[in-house]
């Protein structure tokens, strides 16, 4: 007999809007404790919105995560993968979604759902420069940076 600790929070799913006419990535920011604990302030971690699925479909979850965090409009989704971001710890899963948008789907104000404080700020970040600095010594996110390969790779023209 082997004893293993394991943890569910539950699962979620995670989306990166992009802008392919503009090459264009939506990401969000937002404080997160053991980033500012491991390397302080100043260290901002990009992220494509994201949450826990609370009931909801992964897909009504991005949707949902998406116009609460960024205010935009999602319309079809692209599936890219369900991951286990820590299987030997956590049984939780992601699932990844790529989605097209333009500035017309920008209908809401974003910066999270009233009453969480999740201190949001939306950026248009252009996607040669995210993926520039995804080799560097900026903090980087897991869902991130996955999705931002897996563009890469189903659309590389974007980047040049």
């Amino acid at each position: 007999v082997v004893e293993r600790e394991l943890s569910h929070a539950g699962d979620a799913a995670c989306v990166l809007p992009y802008d392919p006419d503009r090459r264009l990535a939506l990401v969000i920011t937002t404080p997160r404790i053991p980033v500012l604990q491991a390397l302080g302030p100043g260290h901002p971690l990009a992220e494509a919105p994201a949450g826990m699925l609370d009931g909801d479909t992964p897909q009504a979850c991005v949707r949902r995560e998406a116009m609460e965090e960024a205010g935009l409009q999602l319309r079809d989704l692209e599936p890219v993968a369900c991951v286990w971001p820590s299987p030997g710890t956590s049984m939780e899963r992601i699932s990844l979604y790529l989605a097209a948008y333009d500035a017309a789907d920008r209908t809401g104000p974003g910066g999270g759902a009233l009453g969480e404080h999740e201190n949001i700020s939306v950026s248009e970040v252009p996607l040669a420069e995210l993926w520039a600095s995804m080799g560097g010594e900026a903090a980087i996110d897991l869902k991130t940076l996955a999705l931002v390969q897996a563009l890469r790779l189903r659309r590389p023209h974007l980047f040049e």
